[in-house]
């Protein structure tokens, strides 16, 4: 708007001039500026326009539109009005009556209002970017700062009044920015410490689910959100929360703990329910034979619930008497219905001790009546482990034959070299253990100790014809006699390197040796091939 200041005088009789005139610039002139607002009076009003002198050397003309109530007016009306233009291309003076009520409430909210202020205000209409406020002016509310997350729908508040937060004023140019976002923040906070005074510990409150994580689940009370721990939501196991709860389900739940500080509210389902641990020792005394249903299988174990709410562990070294079991998921399975024997409660930490094998008779019992030391028996290989050979006697019974008591004369690294799973075999009882539930039996001990008859045959200087069975990095073993092997040391031999032994003494080669050492309590030959010839 053009920038103008202009000015008039009126003419009137100076004293002592006889009425002539002449005109007194200083004491008359008024100053009137473009864009201000000025008082005006009415002098005539038509149904299309207001005609108005504000002191100046024309009159300025309002439409009609411009005037809610045209009725009331009437000549002499004192009325504020913005100009315009002081002067247009028909030499008229331009006026505006809203523009000055506009400027006016401008005025007011600018003297009234501060950044920082909450105010409530109309939405008008959508703009690009946003969304206009009525707060009695205008003022601008960006889209960013319409929700507390995200974006909603701007149409759906056209016509609403809302809060907002009065965030930057700019005098120069009537400009008002808003967010609704910051009341909403303010609101919310305020819901929150008023529901947080009303919260007691003890105390039952609704809510809606509002999030499930795998650790619990978040409820809505009203205004601020409380944790449901996985742990309080029921005496009984659950996997995951979803197997109870589910997003927008109503629940009551009670208040275990708040922080006013930090707004943080413990919440717990399990605890409505009277707690079934507190008189579980006289529901399932120790001693007890009881069914239940299993509910989890782990490497370690089993766990079968008894009750609702009530769960113990069956460990795996209490599942059978007998049976070495290394994987439970291979007999059991969730759902299956087990009986148990109650062993031990630990109600303090919530936790029972359960066992299958106890609801069976124990078959070790009477084992050292049926197997005593020496006895020969047969069985079934069942298993072969690095270190031996379980052979099944009778069913849940069985002896193991270490490694070391498979041969008299032969070092077997391996139970598969000697016996394979099924086969049949003798075995001598070497030791009964019942408490411990083991048994220990004998190949070797089947026939008497060969190396007394070995070690009269052979003498120390003595040369022998023998077989490489097997080559090490520091020698080479040599069966000189079935079953009867010597060791031939890189030292004893001509090699400088032991990378040569493979490729001098190939398994299979026929090799003539020197007995050089015998130890019968060790059961070792030593040979040695220095200076003696080869086949």
């Amino acid at each position: 708007m053009r920038e103008s200041i202009q000015r008039f005088a009126i003419d009137e009789p100076e004293e002592g001039q006889g009425g002539s005139v002449s005109i007194n610039y200083e004491s008359t002139f008024r100053e009137i500026g473009e864009g201000r607002v000025i008082k005006g009076r009415i002098i005539f009003v038509s149904p299309k326009e207001v005609v108005v002198d504000i002191g100046y050397k024309s009159e300025g003309v309002i439409p009609a539109h411009e005037f809610d109530q045209l009725d009331s007016l009437k000549a002499g009306d004192e009325i504020d009005v913005l100009l315009e233009e002081a002067e247009d291309e028909g030499g008229r003076v331009v006026l505006s009556r809203r523009k000055a009520e506009r400027s006016q409430t401008w005025e007011r909210v600018a003297e009234q209002y501060k950044e920082g202020d909450f105010v409530e205000g109309r939405v008008t209409r959508k703009v690009k970017g946003g969304l206009m406020i009525d707060i009695g002016v205008e003022t601008f509310l960006p889209a960013s700062l319409v929700f507390l997350k995200g974006f909603g729908s701007l149409n759906s508040l056209i016509g609403q009044t809302i809060q907002v937060r009065i965030v930057k004023i700019t005098p120069a140019r009537k400009n008002i920015i808003v967010s609704r976002k910051d009341a909403l923040e303010k609101e919310k906070q305020e819901t929150r410490a008023k529901v947080l005074e009303e919260l007691q510990a003890g105390t039952t409150r609704k809510g809606v689910v509002k999030n499930i994580t795998d650790f619990g689940a978040f409820i809505n009370l009203g205004g601020i959100d409380g944790l449901l721990h996985i742990t309080d939501m029921s005496w009984g196991r659950i996997n995951h929360p979803s197997e109870m709860l589910k997003v927008g389900d109503k629940v009551e739940v009670m208040i275990l703990s708040f922080d006013k500080e930090s707004m943080k509210v413990s919440l717990g389902l399990k605890q409505k329910e009277p707690n079934p641990w507190l008189d579980v020792d006289q529901k399932f005394p120790i001693g007890t034979k009881v069914k239940g249903r299993i509910v989890n299988v782990v490497p370690y174990g089993i766990f079968v619930e008894l009750a609702k709410g009530i769960e113990g562990l069956v460990h795996v070294s209490e599942i059978s008497w007998s049976k070495r079991i290394t994987n439970p998921s291979e007999i059991f399975k969730a759902g299956d219905t087990v009986e148990v024997m109650v062993l031990n409660i630990d109600k303090d930490n919530q936790k029972i001790s359960l066992g299958i094998k106890q609801t069976e008779s124990n078959p070790w019992l009477a084992v050292e009546g049926r197997y005593s030391v020496g006895m020969r028996l047969k069985g079934v290989v069942r298993n072969l482990t690095d270190f031996g050979a379980f052979v099944e006697l009778e069913e849940g019974i069985d002896g193991l034959v270490h490694v070391s008591d498979m041969s008299w004369t032969r070092k077997v690294n391996h139970p598969r070299d000697v016996l394979k799973k099924g086969q049949e075999v003798e075995a001598v009882v070497l030791m009964v253990d019942p408490a411990n539930r083991k048994i220990s039996l004998g190949l070797k001990q089947l026939i008497a100790d060969p190396w007394e008859e070995i070690a009269s045959k052979l003498s120390v200087g003595s040369i022998v014809l023998g077989v490489v069975t097997k080559v090490a990095s520091f020698g080479v073993f040599v069966e000189i006699e079935k079953d009867v092997e010597g060791l031939l040391h890189i030292s004893e031999t001509d090699l400088a390197s032991a990378q040569l032994l493979e490729s001098a003494y190939p398994v299979g080669k026929k090799i003539q040796a020197r007995v050089i050492k015998i130890d019968v309590s060790s059961r070792k030959i030593a040979l040695s091939t220095k200076g003696v010839g080869q086949i």
